[in-house]
């Protein structure tokens, strides 16, 4: 079992890793493509619509086929059209091919979480925070290093660099998943009979829209982050571009300093504190973030905001992958994408109608909404998983 964590700890890293690369280089791509505001909200729309319309597909193919044989095979098309995006000079053909980067991302964010939640129900504790702090620290180095070597390699050798990278981390972790079957499909190959063939039933599914409405105001809040700081940072603070990218990096250590300690949080707290007060606490840094009249103020509320945040999103996945399995991951995750769906065009609509800095506040508003559910559906707690 520590091998088959260790291989999928690896792919949630890999697949921060590869979309900070693509993140840092947006305020590039922007400007070779020509895009304003709006347009690039629009263009952004694609990595959000097509992680959304393969997510349910993928949770079908990871019934079918297996979670681990999808991670790799993902694992592999995900670093293939990370290269595409900076090949662009328009912002049509940018949507178009980010597209078709956002399938392949949300494909593997599915298959991943779905590895991830067998083997947290396998283990019988609340680790799922651990596999999205690598996702996290990818993210973080990812970013780090695309600050450092933006002012001398162009996006395209930049992301041509991180897909080689990539190829080569899923070709040395891929074979110990797809030599290591999903706990729950060993047993339903033991058990075939067991193998429920009705519907979820209606509390079931309501449990599920639950959690992933609290994944969409979270996955709302780090699109946002990601697609958006870095601009705002060099827009209206007048950062270095250098020190703009460091403001996903400093979100996204935050994000994976909280969720490092996230099984620990979960086990003194339970589930339903630490969304209430992980809510909260997003809530305030980012309007702290968003509103800070310097560069370091603005750092530290999007750090505040990663802690907030962290373990939001986890929980709400793991929750909805025991109630219901695949099924359960990509419905939550699609309802949580469609929070990255929202994200890009409202933010870049909202910046042009008022200001960037005020457009971000919509972050906190949704931050808050999550704490809310959270709180009021405090009485309809998740059972927790059986261990298979």
């Amino acid at each position: 079992m520590t091998r088959l964590r260790i291989a999928i700890t690896v792919f949630f890293a890999l697949d921060g890793f590869v979309f900070a690369g693509w993140v840092v280089r947006i305020p590039a791509i922007k400007a070779q493509t020509g895009a304003s505001a709006s347009t690039l909200g629009l263009a952004l729309l694609g990595v959000s619509a097509g992680a959304v319309i393969t997510m349910m597909l993928t949770g079908r193919l990871c019934r079918r086929f297996g979670s681990h044989q999808v991670t790799v095979a993902l694992g592999v098309l995900l670093p293939l059209t990370v290269v595409l995006p900076p090949l662009t000079h328009s912002p049509l053909t940018l949507g178009l091919v980010l597209l078709v980067f956002g399938a392949a991302y949300g494909g593997i964010n599915v298959a991943m979480n779905s590895a991830a939640v067998d083997l947290v129900a396998e283990l019988g504790r609340p680790v799922m925070p651990s596999f999205h702090a690598a996702f996290s620290l990818g993210g973080m180095v990812g970013s780090g290093l695309g600050g450092l070597v933006a002012a001398h390699l162009s996006p395209t050798r930049h992301l041509l660099v991180i897909a080689v990278f990539g190829l080569v981390v899923t070709a040395a972790a891929g074979p110990t998943l797809l030599r290591h079957r999903p706990p729950r499909l060993q047993e339903r190959i033991r058990t075939p009979e067991s193998e429920p063939s009705r519907r979820l039933d209606r509390g079931t599914r309501v449990l599920v829209l639950v959690l992933g409405l609290i994944a969409l105001c979270t996955a709302y809040g780090e699109g946002a982050l990601a697609d958006w700081s870095a601009l705002h940072m060099e827009q209206d603070l007048h950062a270095h571009p250098g020190v703009a990218a460091a403001s996903y990096s400093c979100f996204a250590f935050a994000m994976t300093i909280g969720r490092l300690t996230g099984t620990t949080l979960l086990e003194r707290l339970g589930r339903t504190r630490t969304v209430v007060f992980g809510g909260a606490i997003g809530a305030v840094g980012m309007l702290f973030g968003a509103l800070a009249p310097s560069v370091w103020l603005a750092l530290v509320g999007f750090a505040v905001t990663g802690l907030g945040l962290a373990n939001l999103f986890p929980v709400a996945i793991e929750r909805a992958g025991a109630l219901a399995g695949p099924t359960g991951v990509a419905a939550a995750s699609t309802l949580g994408y469609g929070g990255m769906l929202l994200g890009p065009p409202a933010i870049g609509f909202m910046a042009d109608w008022f200001s960037l800095p005020l457009a971000l506040t919509s972050v906190a508003v949704l931050a808050a909404v999550a704490a809310t559910i959270g709180f009021t559906t405090r009485r309809a707690a998740v059972p927790p998983a059986p261990k298979i």
